[in-house]
């Protein structure tokens, strides 16, 4: 049965957990789009957000497409294994969440419309799951690895959920907090949809505009 998996509806506990492994199952390559790198250092003055919106190939290519985005790359956070698999991931075993790395210009484009195109592109309200995709691994996120955008996020998801309330929509499910470590997916899911121009992509948005 599709919920035979105990982890597909609920994050294990530490004695639960993979224990992964020491070295990262990607040694990073440049972007396949964008052609700048994937993997740290990045230019003085850009900023990060992790961001998890269900499936990652779908939803890293919503990010490349931006101006002022400097690079993206697929991976898992918000979990407790080191250096997972693909396979570990879905297990539910390891307790990340897929999500992609935006690094992006502030002076080009704005935490702001980063955000809004985070909440219009996905339902953020389905738990661990998003559609047909079922699992912990799918559930919705914001990690920012800078303090300074804690409030915006928070001022952001509270706007966005008074819309969704007003619209019939249930509570936001996103889990939002500091980033703790973002570990990279293997090289075929980078760019995936690049890579792959008709592969899956299970992104729908509940059509509701996030306001300004």
């Amino acid at each position: 049965m599709l919920f035979s998996n105990p982890f597909k509806t609920r994050m294990p506990l530490v004695a639960e957990a993979l224990p992964g492994r020491e070295m990262p199952v990607w040694n990073g390559a440049p972007h396949a789009v964008l052609g700048t790198p994937t993997m740290p250092p990045f230019p003085a003055g850009y900023a990060e957000i992790v961001l998890g919106l269900g499936c990652f190939w779908g939803a890293e290519r919503l990010f490349w497409q931006l101006d002022g985005v400097y690079t993206t790359a697929v991976g898992y956070a918000g979990g407790l294994t080191p250096n997972p698999t693909y396979e570990e991931v879905c297990s539910g075993r390891t307790g990340h969440t897929e999500v992609v790395l935006v690094v992006y210009d502030p002076a080009v484009i704005n935490l702001q419309a980063i955000l809004r195109v985070f909440w219009e592109e996905h339902d953020p309200t389905q738990g661990f799951c998003q559609g047909n995709d079922r699992g912990t691994q799918y559930r919705s996120a914001i990690f920012y690895a800078d303090e300074a955008d804690a409030d915006p996020v928070a001022q952001s998801a509270a706007a966005y959920g008074a819309v969704l309330a007003g619209a019939g929509f249930d509570g936001i499910t996103t889990e939002i907090g500091t980033l703790g470590k973002f570990f990279y997916a293997e090289d075929y899911h980078q760019q995936y949809l690049h890579k792959v121009p008709h592969g899956y992509c299970g992104l729908k948005g509940t059509g509701i505009a996030c306001p300004a």
